[in-house]
């Protein structure tokens, strides 16, 4: 049984994958995450907004608040980093991605739920709920976006991507909007919309698992493990070869370094230097119109 490519409804239900846990990015790494971060784990004078106390202690070490966050966002990305080529490979051996873009779902969206308990008393527990929301987000998009070319053909891929680009800015603005209102307005805790945050996740992939063909193993399932190296090896073989491949994937590991680092770092800075008074909703309001500003970039 072979994939159909360029079906419309199953490239809509990839796209709404984008759709679905760029919630994720946008709520828990970029927005209300941090800044709630922030103010769980410092001692701030009421009248004045002036920080007294910004230090942690994790496993038995002081950090400053903001700097923990970030070992934390570090050390997630290191996971991924390690396990996605493996795990790629016996995806790949195995022939079923579907699974694995489950289970980093599923792992990354109740990840997002349980910090609805966060705790700056028992902080190792907490971020380990932060770790594993992240590792789940970027370890489902491997199995994800390993999927473009299986459903399209080439000159579609750039409109494709673009869609679930599209798509993706417009769902987590809409989230973080009406995020904003529940708080602001009905003085909803910000620990409720990370259990929302998860249920928009886990809700819209439905779609997309729905949708996406579920591909065959190519070849015996005997020691997945095991071929899945070797199918890694193959793969490092061929890029031994191709110099301009190697000087490509070089080039992205540092441009993506660099994104990465200011999407997770941004609002914590622009908490600290910049918006430093008691009220945070200017720098969600930033937040939105850059989002909005990403939506039309990605349309265009």
């Amino acid at each position: 049984m072979s994939i159909v490519k360029n079906d419309p409804k199953v490239m809509h239900g990839w796209a709404m994958y984008d759709w679905a846990n760029s919630v994720y990015n946008l709520v828990i790494t970029t927005a209300i995450f941090p800044i709630f971060y922030q103010a769980k784990t410092s001692v701030v004078d009421k009248v004045s907004c002036t920080v007294l106390f910004d230090k942690v202690t994790f496993l038995g070490f002081e950090f400053i608040n903001t700097q923990l966050y970030d070992y934390a966002f570090a050390f997630s990305y290191l996971v991924v980093a390690f396990l996605a080529p493996v795990l790629s490979g016996i995806a790949d051996y195995w022939g079923n991605k579907k699974f694995f873009l489950k289970l980093f779902c599923y792992m990354g969206a109740i990840s997002c739920m349980c910090l609805y308990f966060f705790d700056p008393a028992h902080l190792e527990w907490s971020m380990l709920a932060v770790m594993l929301a992240c590792i789940g987000f970027w370890g489902s998009l491997v199995f994800y976006n390993a999927y473009l070319p299986e459903i399209a053909d080439p000159s579609l891929h750039d409109k494709l991507s673009a869609k679930g680009f599209t798509l993706g800015y417009i769902g987590s603005t809409l989230v973080l909007v009406l995020s904003l209102i529940a708080i602001k307005v009905f003085d909803v805790e910000a620990v409720y919309i990370f259990v929302i945050v998860g249920i928009w996740w886990i809700g819209f992939a439905q779609i997309t698992y729905n949708r996406l063909p579920k591909a065959l193993a190519r070849k015996s399932k005997r020691n997945p493990f095991l071929n899945g190296f070797k199918e890694l090896y193959k793969v490092f073989k061929e890029i031994r070869k191709l110099s301009v491949l190697k000087k490509f994937l070089a080039s992205y590991f540092i441009y993506n370094c660099g994104v990465q680092t200011v999407l997770i770092v941004a609002v914590p800075f622009a908490s600290k230097e910049i918006f430093t008074g008691c009220d945070k909703s200017g720098l969600i309001v930033a937040v939105i119109i850059i989002q909005l500003l990403a939506a039309a970039g990605a349309m265009v």
